[in-house]
């Protein structure tokens, strides 16, 4: 039965729905799909009776949204300087268990070693990413989790490196979510400043070659953090930098780490009195900075120490290719996998305007015919995690074990806070779209579809019910050809693998 409803399904993807202007019914559906992970049963409705204006602006503004709700704002992580204090309490605590173990004759010593990094890791990797999960599909600031997800892979950090494991979560509530509608160059600041991105790529390793008292493998510049803030960060790959900017940027960067103590386990961070430099445990050694006159981008920044740094944000945060390559992104995240370049010289316009200030770039975005046209209505193909989210917010039921969640995005190649390139992940269909990938989701359908994922276990949603919520009812003949024709216990789930559900 699943290998037939998967071979239907493909051939049924394979068609493609008419392409017909966009009635209100079919905006409504339209803004839902893209400022927020899909419409839950009656949001169809909430909107048409609030208007579709009214909705983008309270989205658009979502400390306006006064929910007695737990996702309104808590933290899903402890905050990143106590996550460090714990772990190197846990790791002190390891290193006296090491030296009582190497004493005794027990067998069983050795299982108790790194036990307390290892529960430390355990238990803040299953708070924040069954937290990540939960609020997108609960929130009701649902464009603030979009925007989130989105800026996350734009300043990508993974799990997978070293501490990074316990600070991923702790980087995403607190340099990437205040600040995701927000100015632009508070989000710079906020990922350059955090300790999880410093160490993820390098930072912390990165010292004057000046310097003689620059101990072991933190001697020397490192370049990692200086090219990926302007590669990608910022100017984009083709923003007219070059490998002298790199350097330059590096220097500037010397010193900007994070302080974990004593050198154990391949942790290689600066031990000398240090300043601490914003709210989130990152520290500036003026030890280990090159005070020598920088010039990026054509602009002289002296040796003053940190300050330097602020004076570089403001550089690359300001340059017409950051306000390009960001305009970009953004079109191609809401708009199509290929923006026209009209809209996107438009809202690099804005955002120059503007000094960067996201919520009025998105809000020209979403006023814009581009947006609006029926050519891009449902052209963009959900990655995995948008596929789970919409899934069950369409079902309108929750989940009662996540894990499965998570498993099932680790075998479609997008496990949470797991890409392990600085680019993050994509949000194309060429990224997404494959044979292999495509039959494991439509067995996932399968399973929304029956009331059954894992240890899930629902009513599952009853198919009319279900395709009013999807589209409103309205399907292409193609689909409603297909699905008709499907015994009852499968045309639910013949919706979850439908073009009008695969693509948004």
């Amino acid at each position: 039965m699943k290998k037939l409803l998967c071979l239907m399904s493909l051939s049924l993807f394979l068609g493609s729905a008419a392409s017909t202007p966009l009635d209100q019914d079919a905006q409504i559906i339209h803004v839902l799909n893209r400022l927020s992970f899909g419409p839950r049963p009656g949001d169809i409705e909430r909107v048409k009776e609030q208007g579709i204006q009214k909705y983008i602006e309270e989205q658009l503004n979502p400390e306006s949204m006064v929910i007695n709700s737990p996702y309104n704002a808590p933290p899903a992580s402890q905050p990143a300087p106590q996550l460090l204090r714990e772990l190197q309490a846990a790791r002190q605590t390891d290193k006296q268990n090491t030296t009582a173990n190497s004493t005794d004759n027990n067998p069983d010593g050795k299982k108790k070693l790194n036990a307390n990094v290892g529960e430390l890791y355990r238990s803040e990797v299953e708070r924040f990413t069954t937290a990540k999960l939960d609020r997108a599909i609960n929130s009701p600031r649902q464009l603030e989790e979009v925007m989130t997800e989105f800026w996350y892979n734009h300043f990508n950090i993974s799990m997978n490196k070293g501490i990074d494991r316990v600070l991923v979560g702790a980087y995403e509530d607190q340099a990437i979510r205040p600040f995701a509608l927000g100015r632009f160059s508070d989000i710079v600041r906020a990922t350059c400043y955090h300790p999880a991105m410093l160490f993820y790529l390098d930072n912390t390793l990165n010292t004057s070659e000046s310097k003689p008292n620059a101990k072991g493998k933190a001697s020397g510049l490192n370049e990692n953090y200086a090219r990926e803030l302007m590669e990608l960060h910022t100017l984009g790959v083709d923003g007219g930098y070059s490998q002298n900017d790199v350097i330059q940027l590096a220097h500037i960067l010397t010193g900007l780490g994070l302080n974990l103590g004593q050198r154990r386990g391949g942790f290689n961070q600066f031990n000398s009195p240090v300043q601490t430099i914003g709210p989130f445990g990152a520290v500036f050694n003026s030890n280990k900075h090159d005070f020598g006159p920088k010039v990026l981008l054509g602009h002289r920044i002296e040796g003053t120490g940190e300050g330097e740094i602020e004076q570089a944000i403001d550089i690359l945060c300001k340059s017409p290719a950051t306000a390009h390559h960001i305009s970009y992104q953004l079109a191609q995240y809401f708009v199509a996998d290929k923006p026209s370049p009209e809209l996107v010289n438009k809202l690099a316009a804005r955002f120059s305007q503007t000094n960067g200030n996201i919520r009025a770039v998105l809000a020209d975005l979403f006023a814009s015919p581009e947006f609006w046209s029926a050519e891009n209505d449902k052209n963009k193909y959900k990655a995995p995690f948008r596929y789970v989210v919409s899934s069950f917010r369409a079902a309108g039921v929750e989940p009662q074990d996540f894990r499965a969640l998570k498993q099932f995005l680790t075998a479609q190649g997008e496990p949470l806070y797991g890409c392990l390139t600085p680019d993050g992940y994509k949000n194309t269909k060429e990224a997404w779209l494959n044979p292999d990938a495509l039959l494991k989701r439509l067995n996932f359908a399968t399973g929304m579809g029956i009331g059954r994922v894992a240890n899930n276990r629902f009513d599952p949603p009853e198919y009319r019910r279900l395709g009013a919520t999807i589209s409103g009812g309205v399907f292409s003949p193609n689909t409603v050809a297909v699905v008709v024709k499907q015994p009852q216990q499968l045309q639910s789930a013949m919706l979850f693998g439908s073009p009008e559900f695969m693509m948004y």
